[in-house]
């Protein structure tokens, strides 16, 4: 019996040991994702590293001793401290001060991907309506939930690709800029509208964008397309929601926040997976990946970011009041509009 345990935790110890290792080489492969953008996709998984770091240690202290406890503490602190090092910026970025939870000239939004797969329209729309928002986004949209969105009194503005959309029950204002047809398919895919601000003092510009997969050929081409298209607007006014599929540790979304000239509102909101499909079935999943995010200019102060409940898609919806004030200091000024 003593041999049989014995022989255990040595498997225990050596898969402990290759689980650290592993994490720790990963987490060093992926800062080479600031140059090499195929190593960046090892960045969103750094929470994993930090676990496998920590479980790596742990195990060293609980089930050995003298070298070969020496040996687990050192790949499992290494692993930890390097996936760390992925999570700081994220940790500490600097973010604009809130407003009250009373702020006047305030909006309410929604983003969500709502499944090609959803099977709840109508629970998603009842939620949706019942949150009272001044706009939603909402990506992968169905004919069904269009359909239970408009019944509601809602009425949606498309992109040229008709899965991404956003409603809203208020009247549109012009828009500030028309987009040449030929430059659509440059980008990736997205809606856009503008509102009267809160307050009725000018407008505010809502666009809203769905990012292919990194991995997926000629995606970084059409997010930098969407950067040089969002440099036509008023930045301080400007709010841009959606699915980037990137998680806020990868050196692409750290790029994008530099290059959008906008506030990301989010923070550790995992999003997806809230369901998986498997065999034809679909099974409810715990979110672990922050891959829907909230951009908005200096004028807009951040009330509330909060995760609503699972309602049949892969993605949790993100609902966020803003509160429309002057230019917040420390944030950058309107852009001129350029040519696109």
């Amino acid at each position: 019996m003593a041999a049989v345990k014995s022989a255990t935790l040595g498997v225990i110890r050596t898969a402990a040991l290759a689980v650290g290792c592993a994490c720790l080489v990963a987490a060093v492969l992926a800062q080479a994702g600031r140059v090499v953008l195929a190593l960046d996709v090892l960045s969103h998984f750094a929470p994993f590293w930090l676990l496998g770091g920590l479980a790596c240690a742990l195990c060293g202290l609980a089930l050995a001793k003298g070298r070969a406890r020496r040996r687990l503490l050192a790949v499992g602190t290494l692993a930890v401290v390097a996936a760390v090092a992925l999570l700081a910026p994220e940790m500490f970025r600097r973010r604009s001060a809130p407003a009250a939870a009373d702020a006047a000239d305030r909006i309410r939004l929604i983003q969500f991907n709502a499944w090609e797969l959803n099977g709840e329209p109508e629970a998603a729309a009842e939620w949706i309506a019942d949150e009272k928002p001044d706009a939603v986004a909402v990506e992968e949209l169905s004919g069904a939930l269009r359909a239970a969105l408009e019944r509601r009194g809602f009425h949606g503005e498309q992109g040229l690709n008709r899965s991404v959309a956003i409603f809203s029950r208020a009247s549109r204002a012009r828009e500030p800029f028309m987009v040449p047809l030929a430059d659509w398919p440059l980008l990736p895919e997205f809606a856009r509208a503008s509102f009267a601000a809160p307050g009725g003092d000018g407008t505010f510009s809502l666009v809203a964008v769905h990012l292919r997969w990194p991995t997926r050929p000629h995606a970084w081409r059409q997010t930098l397309r969407l950067a040089d298209f969002l440099d036509r607007y008023d930045a301080d006014r400007l709010i841009l929601v959606g699915d980037f599929n990137l998680t806020p540790w990868s050196f692409a979304l750290r790029q994008l926040d530099r290059r959008f000239g906008l506030e990301r509102r989010d923070r550790f909101l995992p999003t997806w997976p809230a369901r998986v499909s498997l065999d034809g079935r679909v099974y409810a999943t715990p979110a672990f990946m922050p891959i829907d995010h909230v951009y908005a200019g200096a004028a807009w102060r951040t009330v509330m970011v909060r995760r609503g409940p699972s309602m049949g898609s892969d993605h949790y919806p993100l609902v966020v009041d803003l509160a429309l004030t002057p230019r917040a200091a420390g944030f950058p000024a309107s852009r001129a509009i350029k040519t696109f």
